[in-house]
């Protein structure tokens, strides 16, 4: 039995992802961190300060994050410290935050899974987007992406993923955001950020040439497809090796 705590047990994700390991067989949700306390599926909330209480009373395998960034700074490396497994789905971390998280795993000693998009469907848009970047390295690029109206990161973690790919594939490019007034376009890559209502997740790379357009896109129908990856990257981390791991590590896409 698989024995899990959630922070940011009653944000979107969190609920989520509580809901369904609620139901699993191999595990067992036995605590989260929040705001403020309470319980969800029968599992007792407290706050972030008493997390580590929390973990020393139920003992978890495994701590699911899906906060803010600077709860995760606080929250992961307390977990790790403790020798609980990792998933971090947190995304708008700087350059800090993720070193201060990635020196608490290695101290710790323990396995982590680390990604900005646990969509299955997402990761492998990454892996054909990878290819498809080298085949029109020559040609314009504009991203695009689009979320609720409440999401405070932008661009996205996913988008950020995204140009990290591009970057890497077609060599290193400006990253204009938005444009205004009298532009011409360059070697540029146009990001483009969309927030409103309850749009969960849509995500689109413009490859565009003379006479031609290609357009790959991912849409997110429901945050579903986001808990659904990050519980199977909770079953696949329980027993690994310490390390740093992603999501193409769990669906054996290296």
């Amino acid at each position: 039995m698989i024995k899990v705590v959630i922070c940011g047990a009653f944000g979107r994700m969190g609920t989520t992802i509580g809901g369904i390991i609620s139901k699993e067989k191999d595990m067992q949700l036995v605590g989260g961190v929040d705001i403020k306390e309470g319980t969800f599926f029968d599992a007792p909330v407290v706050t972030s300060d008493k997390l580590s209480d929390l973990i020393s009373s139920v003992k978890p395998d495994v701590v699911i994050d899906f906060t803010i960034a600077k709860a995760a700074a606080q929250n992961v490396p307390v977990a790790a410290r403790a020798g609980c497994a990792i998933i971090l789905g947190t995304t708008g971390l700087n350059q800090e935050q993720r070193k201060e998280i990635d020196e608490a795993i290695a101290q710790g000693n323990v396995p982590a899974v680390i990604s900005t998009n646990y969509s299955i469907g997402m990761n492998i848009y990454w892996t054909l987007l990878r290819e498809a970047a080298k085949r029109f390295s020559d040609y314009d690029i504009e991203v695009t992406e689009a979320h609720h109206r409440y999401k405070k990161d932008a661009p996205s973690g996913t988008a950020r993923t995204i140009l990290q790919i591009l970057q890497e594939e077609t060599g290193p490019r400006e990253e204009v955001y938005g444009r205004e007034g009298m532009t011409e376009r360059g070697s540029e890559i146009g990001v483009h950020v969309i927030r409103g209502g309850d749009i969960v997740g849509d995500h689109a790379v413009m490859f565009a040439g003379n006479y031609e357009t290609v357009t790959l896109s991912h849409r997110a129908y429901d945050r579903s497809v986001f808990a659904e990856g990050a519980v199977r990257a909770t079953r696949w981390v329980f027993g690994k090796k310490p390390g740093i791991y992603g999501m193409k590590d769990v669906l054996n896409l290296s």
